[in-house]
């Protein structure tokens, strides 16, 4: 069985103020590279090999996790916001009314104009999955919460159009095991990034 451990990357500033950013290059806040020192990786995952989004937040979130700069791979960058980024969830929200009722209406297929869908995040990510059960490789990769929740819905079989099965929190590992052709299925979720003893 091969494993892969998502992480996201710890908050920036436009986490922190509500801005949506997508593929938007923003780096992590002074909270945030606090925040990801503080966190220890579970051990369970201390063998596994390591790859990043090529976004700066999770490049420097798996620099401070592991100490080392780890390869990264372009279809782990977050889902593409286009014309949205930058917008706070305010103003979102005032161009779509409930941004979760908007995304629920379309589920995988809910998209910003120009942009990218989840289901098209996921047709990106199949290739990567089946790689790494191609080598068998148990992997940790530091992503975006847009890429997570596209892997968990095709681990569930979950269409987006409403609330999900199981709530993933950040601050955590999610754990999927792949099958021989790359397919994930959830192994253990929401595993603590325990903070380090002071």
């Amino acid at each position: 069985m091969t494993l892969i451990a998502l992480i996201r990357h710890g908050p920036t500033e436009w986490n922190e103020t509500g801005i949506v950013q997508g593929r938007s290059d923003i780096p992590l806040s002074e909270n945030g590279r606090a925040k990801v020192g503080s966190w220890s990786v579970p051990l369970e995952i201390n063998d596994f090999e390591w790859i990043s989004s090529p976004l700066s937040r999770a490049m420097e979130t798996a620099r401070i996790l592991t100490g080392r700069t780890e390869p990264t791979d372009e279809r782990l960058v977050e889902m593409d916001w286009s014309e949205w980024e930058g917008m706070t969830l305010p103003d979102l929200r005032a161009r779509l009314g409930n941004l979760m009722t908007a995304w629920e209406a379309d589920g995988l297929d809910f998209r910003a104009p120009d942009g990218e869908s989840p289901r098209e995040v996921q047709a990106r990510l199949r290739p990567f999955l089946a790689e790494r059960a191609a080598a068998g490789r148990n992997t940790a990769v530091v992503c975006h919460k847009g890429v997570i929740r596209a892997l968990y819905a095709m681990s569930v079989s979950w269409d987006m159009t409403d609330k999900a099965p199981d709530k993933l929190r950040d601050d955590c590992t999610h754990l999927f095991a792949l099958s021989s052709d790359g397919t994930p299925t959830p192994h253990r979720l929401n595993l603590p990034l325990v903070e380090k003893d002071e």
